[in-house]
């Protein structure tokens, strides 16, 4: 038998809830459930059930409902309900009511350790489920609901305060940064938070927090914040010893990460280093002062990270706790370093920090990553670091840790700090052979002997050079072994650059080899792939780029796909691997300057015109921008509906990021900043916000460095919706000022319109609706004087909106209304659907879910035509909470699962709010 009142009130037997019949009934079960193993007076059930407001039968009624309640509980073992002198008892096991146990847990809390105190906090908070006697409405229930939110927050302050001294303080950071908001008088739970961000290393934070609790206590009561926590900031400022986090090995649920890469494929050799490592790092881990670092150098392409992964996969019973992996990038060649904010950051996420609580700034990143690894059994592989100074802000500081790290170089300030360093050398000739053995088969080493040991002479024991040799030979299985050792004698001076095993050294003289029997015309086509982006390009786009017809193009194309420098992954899409394109740029730049310049500017021409067409079918009624006359000799990609427009966008997402990025990098402004202006539609309607963000980053730097201000003022408005989009609401606002201030500089009434309706919706973001209404009528007005259809209805519509959320419901329907018309006559289908949503919303808190349905059901129809999947979302849970309001819980359901499953594929925070909601409405339902 289980009660809870910590939530709605329920009975539960055998894991079958109850029906407790109406809302009063509920309320006197509640009364006795209270006052368990007590009597409750009559004339007190009375008073607490129905207050002043006692019917003329209210006796009669208690008495029936006393009856029932007993019904209900006929089958509950070691339940009753029994009648007293003037009153009643009910009789039931405390431990049986959530509340009663709630009240023991936390009591008990106190007469016992801080480890086992903590496991009794956690369990009596866990048995809340929300608001106490949620549905139940009485003055004596809300008084005592009011009163056991209070036993609750004083149950959560103490529950901290032993997590505090138990050294939990990163763990307890995210709640006490959303509480300190909820409550922000509260100087307990002020102490509290600045204890735990400064013991975070964040001291800075917690002295602002002091004097933003200082200034409001000020404003609020004028008075200074209490002795306890004036003391504590005086402590903060002088940095006391007493105020560090105590050494305690003392842990809590966490995420244990697995990030580690596959284990490397065919390994081979290496028996004498894995001893080494293991003797080394084994030996010290857990049983040292400091952390065991291992790094491992020696020059690329000498297996470094194979070795790594190896080891870290014969050694994983060692590591319980969990393994991170960053790949820092230190000598890609298609890559910058990795910063270690960046690598912090990464770790944090799979450390399941939520990123509203991550901190600012590298040390505050490095200080919380430390915390919470701090006492855990965990590897760390920092694999192709640059430099020292690269890895110092990721080692962990707990002895407990072991770290691998790689790098080119010797990383001598690491080892200075003691750090084991190990330099890799090539493989011996047995182990080389035994790759080569693997790779190709033994039967065919066993044929051709003396070629294996040519190869293997002319390879020099390097891993990477071997395996680029042994892949070369089994794509042609037919082909004799010596001819492969007579192309790489050929090449004599370039085999002792690839002996000297720098990667692109290697790189250069394979692929060389692989280049010199093609075709003239097939070499040129590869060289000008080095100047795409990837990872793919399509048929159409290298057919612009090389200036050739579509046909030849793919005969080229599948001439270099043979010679694996090119691999094809639909009929008309190819893959080029990284280091192949950059091998690929190398020779472009070197043999075809003038000729890479030109293919430069089609290639960038043929997206540019592509997207611009697609944006302009997706979004028709937006204000176009001109383009210079595409090239005769460009193949454009042909798109005739807003179906494929979609589609080529969604299928040349990632290659338009990466081009727009080699036009900036190139220097080429007007390129970045129109591609950017042809990616905003799309971005936005597919909920690619952040992706939205980089790119018109990018835009307004390059109008900037132009000197366009009607470009600049264009940037700062599409930043301005993307980051509102994003939450982001300040920076939101400040984008939508800026440009708002260019605009009119250049006496742009339209714009200044767009921009004043960005500025309405970042204020109704922040539940500010009369600001955001007064903007959405500037806007309506400059539309109105300017004759800008298009605008007005997105206005008037906004204006419906917003009325509806200020609760004048009725002016909200009649401007619904009109912006629907509106839009109609124009023809903005993207416009239509906001105006139904919106007048479907107006319908629904008038109570008139029929109609709210059949607008939401339009404008459903609406986004799913022109595929907006976040507004599909939106509309499904606007229809999930008119068919709950409309008492049909089994199709709200149907609805919100939809939208949840829309809002998880677009990686956004509203899905857990449908989740909630979707929960919710099941438990009702269960009732």
């Amino acid at each position: 038998m289980e009660f809870r009142l910590l939530g709605e009130v329920e009975a539960v037997i055998d894991g079958a809830f109850v029906d407790l019949g109406h809302a009063r009934q509920r309320s006197v079960l509640a009364v006795l459930l209270i006052e368990a193993n007590r009597v409750v007076h009559v004339d007190q059930l009375l008073y607490r059930v129905w207050a002043d407001r006692r019917p003329q039968r209210a006796v009669s009624s208690l008495y029936s409902y006393l009856s029932r309640l007993r019904s209900c509980l006929d089958e509950a073992e070691g339940v009753s309900i029994s009648r007293r002198s003037g009153g009643y008892l009910l009789t039931v096991a405390p431990a049986a009511v959530d509340l009663h146990r709630f009240r023991e847990l936390v009591a008990g809390a106190g007469a016992v350790d801080d480890e086992a105190a903590l496991r009794r906090f956690d369990e009596a908070l866990g048995l809340w489920r929300g608001e106490p006697f949620a549905r139940l409405d009485t003055p004596w229930l809300n008084e005592m609901r009011e009163a056991l939110t209070q036993e609750r927050l004083a149950a959560e302050r103490d529950r901290t305060e032993v997590a505090l001294r138990l050294g939990l303080h990163a763990s307890l950071l995210p709640d006490l940064l959303r509480e300190a908001q909820a409550h922000p008088l509260d100087e307990r739970l002020a102490g509290q938070l600045m204890r735990a961000l400064y013991r975070s290393g964040r001291q800075a934070e917690a002295l602002d927090h002091y004097d933003r609790l200082r200034r409001l206590l000020a404003d609020a009561t004028g008075v200074d914040p209490g002795p306890e926590l004036r003391e504590l900031h005086l402590a903060i400022l002088n940095g006391e010893p007493a105020l560090a986090a105590p050494a305690t090995g003392t842990t809590v649920p966490y995420p244990m990460p697995r990030q580690l890469p596959a284990p490397p494929p065919l390994f081979t050799g290496r028996v004498r280093e894995l001893d080494k490592l293991s003797s080394v790092l084994c030996g010290q881990a857990g049983g040292a002062e400091a952390v065991a670092v291992a790094v491992i150098g020696g020059i690329g392409g000498i297996g470094k990270t194979w070795l790594a992964l190896r080891w870290a996969y014969d050694n994983l019973d060692r590591f319980p706790d969990g393994q991170l992996y960053v790949n820092l990038r230190g000598f890609d060649p298609s890559a910058e370093p990795v910063p270690p904010l960046v690598a912090l950051r990464g770790f944090l996420d799979a450390l399941a920090v939520p990123p509203k609580a991550l901190p600012a700034g590298l040390d505050a990143l490095a200080a919380l990553y430390r915390s919470l690894i701090a006492g855990r059994r965990m590897l760390i592989v920092l694999d192709n670091a640059h430099d020292s100074a690269q890895v110092v802000p990721l080692l962990p500081g707990s002895p407990t840790c072991t770290v691998l790290v790689t790098s080119r170089r010797r990383l001598g300030g690491l080892v200075a700090q003691g750090a084991q360093g190990f330099t890799l050398n090539v493989l011996t000739d047995d182990e080389a052979h035994h790759l080569l053995s693997r790779r190709l088969g033994a039967r065919r080493v066993a044929e051709e002997p003396d070629s294996v040991a040519a190869l293997l002479d002319r390879c020099h024991g390097l891993p990477l050079a071997l395996s680029i040799v042994a892949a070369r030979a089994a794509m042609h299985p037919d082909l004799p072994l010596r001819t492969l050792v007579e192309e790489l004698s050929e090449e004599a001076t370039r085999l002792d650059v690839l002996t000297a095993g720098e990667l692109t050294a290697d790189l250069r003289a394979v692929f060389a080899a692989s280049t010199r029997a093609l075709q003239p015309r097939a070499a040129r086509v590869f060289r000008l792939l080095g100047l795409t982006p990837g990872p793919e390009v399509s048929l159409r786009a290298a057919a612009s780029l090389n200036g050739l017809p579509a046909q030849e193009t793919r005969r080229l194309l599948h001439e270099l796909h043979e010679a694996h420098l090119v691999h094809q992954q639909t009929s008309t899409r190819y893959r080029l691997h990284d280091l192949v394109r950059l091998y690929a740029a190398e020779q472009v730049e070197r043999d075809l300057p003038e000729a890479g310049q030109a293919a430069l500017h089609r290639m960038l021409d043929h997206y540019l015109h592509t997207a611009h067409a697609a944006a302009r079918l997706l979004d028709p009624l937006r204000e176009p921008i001109t383009l210079p006359p595409a090239e005769r000799q460009l193949t454009l990609d042909p798109i005739a509906d807003q179906g494929q427009a979609l589609a080529w966008f969604n299928t040349e997402h990632a290659v338009l990021l990466g081009i727009l990025e080699r036009a900036a990098q190139k220097g080429l402004d007007a390129y970045a900043w129109q591609l950017a202006w042809t990616l905003e539609s799309y971005l936005d309607e597919q909920g690619h916000w952040r992706d939205w963000t980089t790119t018109q980053l990018a835009a307004l730097r390059a109008a900037y460095r132009l000197d366009d201000r009607r470009w600049q003022a264009g940037s700062h408005r599409s930043l301005g919706v993307a980051y509102t989009q994003l939450g982001e609401l300040d920076e939101a606002h400040r984008h939508h000022r800026k440009a708002l201030a260019l605009f009119e500089k250049l006496g742009d009434p339209v714009s200044q319109a767009h921009t004043h309706r960005g500025l309405g919706w970042v204020y109704n973001q922040q539940d500010r609706w009369s600001d955001a209404l007064q903007h959405n009528e500037l806007a309506l007005e400059l539309y109105r004087q300017a004759g800008h259809q298009p605008g007005q209805a997105m206005a008037v519509n906004n204006a419906g909106w917003l009325h509806a959320q200020l609760g004048d419901h009725h002016a909200a329907l009649a401007y619904c209304e009109r912006a629907v018309e509106l839009n109609r006559e124009i023809g903005d289908r993207h416009g239509e659907a906001g105006a139904w949503d919106s007048l479907g919303y107006t319908y629904h808190h008038l109570g008139r879910h029929a109609d709210a349905n059949a607008c939401y059901q339009r404008a459903l129809e609406l986004v799913r035509g022109f595929r907006d999947r976040y507004n599909e979302a939106e509309i499904l849970t606007h229809l999930g909470a008119s068919h709950r309001a409309a008492g049909e819980p089994g199709v709200a359901r149907n609805f919100l699962r939809q939208a949840m499953t829309i809002l998880r594929e677009l990686n956004h925070p509203n899905a857990d709010q449908v989740a909630d909601t979707l929960r919710e409405l099941d438990r009702t339902t269960a009732r």
